[in-house]
């Protein structure tokens, strides 16, 4: 892959901009506790595109990604494909940190503390 395409692919930029425009209820609740720095001071930022995927949530500084999945993401197809996405994220020197939605509506402040966690 092109290395100038590798962050925020230009060709990703209306699907980035549709899923910032449509987010989850879970990944308002999580962008509002992450925005303006308020973790630690790190920046965050959401729907932002490495290679072909993009990511719910990013720290640039970091290096890490923090995802959200559904009950979608059970099925044997998209573990495998998750599995395959964060093996690309490895690759390229991103880790990444997932949680399930329903963690963020029973307790975001676990998910905050795991994320801290990871800084």
């Amino acid at each position: 892959m092109n290395a100038n395409f590798l962050y925020n692919n230009k060709t990703l930029r209306e699907r980035r901009r549709e899923l910032r425009n449509n987010q989850t209820e879970e990944e308002k609740i999580l962008w509002a506790k992450l925005k303006n720095s308020q973790i630690k001071g790190l920046k965050f930022v959401r729907q932002y595109s490495v290679g072909p995927y993009i990511l719910d949530f990013y720290c640039p500084k970091l290096r890490l990604a923090v995802e959200l999945d559904g009950g979608q993401h059970n099925d044997i197809e998209n573990k495998l494909y998750d599995q395959g996405r964060d093996d690309y994220l490895k690759s390229v020197d991103i880790r990444t940190i997932r949680f399930w939605n329903q963690d963020v509506h029973k307790n975001i402040n676990n998910v905050l503390e795991k994320i801290s966690a990871c800084i």
